[in-house]
């Protein structure tokens, strides 16, 4: 239904149309970015109180024989300013098509809504003295609570030997969040390759949805989907494979990885598997655990702090979704402007406090 409403609001398309055999054979073709800048009032003057919506279009065409890479990026243009921050809704649609032969990369990066307040998983009494403001408090009064960020990806691999190859991170701050990916295989020997990661804080609700649809003979399909939970935030995954009777000799597997950092947060990890063909090799599989101790322990005994310890567990995590990003757009590792320096910045406004995060696998109570 969201589809529908950019349908009928989207004022422009973006459109990316690769030529046939363009970068045919290139490992690593230049990048086609598309960034979506957010403005703290977006454009609404003050007597506006209602916010504002935007609902960006794209619509990419991989040729045949082509090799493409497509970036889109949501980034907020300045710092949040409380004063004059509205509401958003944004509610992104991209469509993509790849024909014969075709291999198209697409990187979806989404980083509006500033930074989560930290600590607000402790109860009242648990915090060290060192702040008289709540966090809990602090996090209830953030602005960006109100906006809701929406995307809906539609994939159609129609050409044979046709390539999708993904890498969606969620990373902003709005209150709400939801991704929306599906990818149909439309044609013998078509792949699609999905890697997601999920940072979810403070009092966010985020929600990933996939949806891989194996529907000719011989397709292949590969996911990851890795999500990390802190504060009192809640989220969740439902990731659906369905294999049409006419899709035989699919090979498909799906894994979802959870870091659970805080007892106040909540996730729900749904993979599935819905098979009508009888000559496949399907798996699937969900796993939910807190930092690992040993690792800790193991960098712990060699020097190394718990924070920095800790925050070079939790970057790891996301950093096999992180490379899959083209090098434009990642930048310098070292600089403050990277992206592996902005994923940091944010994984430490969810890192547990004191030492609740050295109690090892996580155990449901």
């Amino acid at each position: 239904c969201f589809a529908a409403l950019n349908s009928i609001r989207t004022g422009a398309v973006a459109l990316m149309d690769v030529p046939a055999g363009l970068n045919e054979g290139a490992d690593d073709p230049k990048s086609v970015v598309i960034i979506n800048g957010q403005t703290a009032n977006m454009g609404c003057s003050d007597d506006e109180k209602d916010g504002a919506s935007c609902h960006p279009r794209v619509l990419a065409i991989a040729g045949e024989g082509s090799s493409s890479a497509l970036v889109q990026t949501y980034i907020d243009l300045s710092e949040t300013d409380e004063t004059v921050n509205k509401a958003k809704l944004t509610n992104g649609f991209t469509q993509i098509y790849i024909k014969k032969g075709a291999n198209l990369t697409h990187a979806y990066v989404e980083e509006t809504g500033g930074i989560v307040t930290p600590g607000v998983e402790l109860s009242s009494g648990d915090e060290d003295g060192s702040s008289t403001v709540d966090p809990r408090e602090m996090e209830s009064k953030r602005s960006a609570l109100q906006n809701t960020h929406l995307e809906s990806i539609d994939v159609h691999v129609a050409g044979d030997d046709g390539r999708y190859t993904a890498a969606i991170m969620g990373l902003g701050g709005n209150g709400r969040s939801r991704i929306s990916l599906s990818a149909s295989l439309l044609r013998p020997g078509a792949h699609a390759s999905l890697n997601g990661f999920v940072l979810a804080g403070g009092a966010q609700r985020t929600e990933t949805k996939t949806n891989i649809h194996h529907v000719a003979q011989g397709t292949t399909s590969q996911q990851t989907q890795r999500n990390m939970v802190g504060g009192r935030a809640t989220s969740s995954f439902r990731g659906r494979i369905r294999v049409e009777q006419s899709a035989q000799q699919t090979d498909s597997d799906q894994l979802s990885r959870t870091v659970l950092l805080s007892e106040k947060a909540r996730v729900w990890a749904v993979p599935s598997l819905e098979i009508i063909a009888d000559d496949v090799k399907c798996t699937h599989g969900a796993t939910v655990s807190d930092l690992s101790e040993e690792e800790l322990f193991y960098l712990r005994s060699r020097g190394v702090d718990i924070e920095t310890a800790r925050n070079m567990l939790m970057y790891a995590f996301v950093d096999e979704v992180g490379q899959a990003v083209p090098a434009a757009v990642r930048g310098n590792d070292d600089l403050d402007s990277g992206l592996k320096r902005r994923c940091i910045k944010r994984l430490q406004n969810v890192v547990p406090q004191g030492e609740r995060a050295v109690k090892g696998e996580f155990q449901s109570s």
